[in-house]
């Protein structure tokens, strides 16, 4: 399993008693220190973290490196994924991907390009800042 855009861990160390192997991704040195120190803290060994920008670090060489997925969570900023990203997605055609947004206009975006080699089963929209205009929403993708 793959959690791209992973910050300080969460979904990844959630998922780790589901998973053989966790690999996550972030820009962010900070946050990749944190999410060590988390998995170390709940005694989680199967997950490791990488820092780097994820259009340079998610590529072909490093999925020969680190295994091809059988699912990826990814859960980008509120621009979306790179294209470099989603043509990585496309490329790998892990079986299942879930898509988690702050910006549905991005999503929708992304989620064209990833149409290509994708179904969207479902779509749940999560209402987690009240008063605002702000959703979250978490799109379930699998592979054709």
């Amino acid at each position: 399993m793959y959690d791209l855009y992973t910050g300080t861990g969460s979904i990844a160390l959630y998922m780790a008693d589901k998973a053989k192997k966790i690999t996550g991704i972030e820009y962010v040195q900070n946050a990749i220190d944190d999410a060590k120190e988390n998995a170390a803290f709940n005694n989680i060994s199967n997950c490791n973290f990488f820092v780097g920008d994820m259009a340079k670090i998610f590529t072909a060489d490093f999925i020969s490196q680190n295994g091809k997925p059988d699912v990826i969570i990814t859960d980008p900023p509120r621009a979306g994924m790179h294209p470099a990203v989603v043509a990585m997605l496309c490329q790998i055609a892990a079986p299942k991907i879930v898509y988690v947004s702050c910006n549905p206009s991005t999503q929708a975006r992304d989620l064209q390009q990833l149409s290509s080699i994708y179904n969207i089963v479902k779509v749940q929209p999560v209402d987690m800042f009240p008063h605002t205009p702000h959703v979250e929403c978490v799109v379930l993708l699998v592979l054709k």
